[in-house]
């Protein structure tokens, strides 16, 4: 006779279970649209101090005058990422925030995943500003910082074992695979296939002008530029996880 164990775990925990870091930052989001209530000349007071105003950094005589002062010029490059223009808008965020951000969130740990979305917020900020010099319509919404999820995890989504290629651990062993360098992962075809068809959507938002969510809004599809590059570019600065030449510099074999 053999002895057999009451319980036995799952071999593969479920991918989209939440990491708590991911957790903390969506409650985030949903604390603060509870703003929504407030009554609206204090809900505009708030997209005025938090949002990302490129008009704001005029200094022109006839510049306008901003709630939020000096502050604002700092603080607005990431605060902006923290507001939503409704509920769909959140949606489709978290959406894709599930899977990228899961694994990124696991990989890098809490300190460093919250400092990597900052990141990415203000540089889908700067890439509005440039793009939108003047403008006075404030841009809202954390799309620059998942679409920087979104790139970062690229680099080592597609390798053997990790969470899109066609054999995978749990979650955790999922998220940490060792990544492909940059080079290398710009030589794949699964990561070129996801480059072209990413840049080609927000291309077609942009040059078509679409408009989402509330009436009027526009997307801001040059921060989403901004804030996928930042995170395609600097994933190597934040991922604690060591590179194995031989396993991670190679291109994957499971594809």
């Amino acid at each position: 006779m053999q002895s057999v164990p009451a319980h036995q775990p799952p071999p593969h925990e479920p991918i989209l279970t939440l990491p708590g870091a991911l957790t903390a930052y969506v409650a985030l989001i949903a604390a603060i649209h509870l703003r929504t209530f407030l009554p609206p000349e204090a809900e505009n007071w708030t997209i005025d101090v938090f949002g990302f105003i490129p008009r704001r950094y005029d200094s022109n005589v006839l510049q306008i005058y901003f709630p939020g002062g000096a502050g604002a010029k700092v603080w607005t490059f990431v605060t902006y990422s923290l507001l939503h223009a409704s509920l769909s808008h959140i949606f489709f965020n978290i959406l894709w925030l599930l899977p990228f951000g899961s694994a990124l969130a696991r990989r890098f740990g809490s300190v460093r995943f919250f400092v990597f979305m900052a990141v990415t917020a203000a540089a889908g900020a700067l890439a509005h500003l440039v793009t939108h010099e003047h403008a006075i319509a404030p841009m809202i919404g954390a799309s620059a910082s998942v679409s920087g999820a979104m790139a970062a995890a690229i680099r080592f989504a597609f390798v053997k074992g990790s969470f899109l290629s066609f054999s995978r651990g749990d979650a955790d062993e999922a998220a940490r695979v060792p990544a492909l360098s940059l080079w290398r992962a710009l030589q794949n075809p699964r990561v070129l296939a996801f480059l072209a068809v990413w840049f080609g959507v927000n291309i077609v938002f942009g040059l078509g002008s679409i408009s989402v969510g509330a009436e009027g809004a526009s997307v801001a599809w040059q921060a989403h530029i901004g804030g996928f590059i930042a995170g395609l570019m600097l994933f190597s600065l934040f991922d604690p996880v060591p590179r194995a030449p031989a396993a991670a510099d190679a291109p994957s074999r499971d594809i």
